[in-house]
């Protein structure tokens, strides 16, 4: 079962949060060539976070999957870096996985 866990400093307005989760949802799942029912996706919004040493908006992602593939590692970091940078406003630089 791929599962994705997204934890960042900013605030996601609870109401804008399942729509998030969908997007990330299918993302993986696309991403990965695997079916959407078996992607799990956690939201983990206003943690207290720095990142090089500065309190700017930033998120921790981790992606697990049995046989994530290799040598796909930067092509699948650089999709989820796009969306969460693009959804939350984050700078793709500020986002660690």
């Amino acid at each position: 079962m791929p599962y994705l866990l997204i934890r960042t400093n900013r605030e996601v307005d609870p109401p804008e949060q399942p729509a998030l989760l969908k997007k990330c949802s299918t993302h993986v799942a696309e991403a990965l060539g695997k079916p959407e029912r078996f992607v799990m996706v956690s939201l983990e919004t206003g943690a207290r976070m720095i990142f090089a040493a500065e309190e700017g908006a930033c998120a921790y992602l981790e992606l697990k999957s049995i046989g994530l593939p290799g040598d796909r590692t930067t092509e699948l970091s650089d999709g989820l870096c796009r969306l969460i940078g693009n959804e939350l406003s984050i700078p793709q630089e500020r986002i660690y996985i």
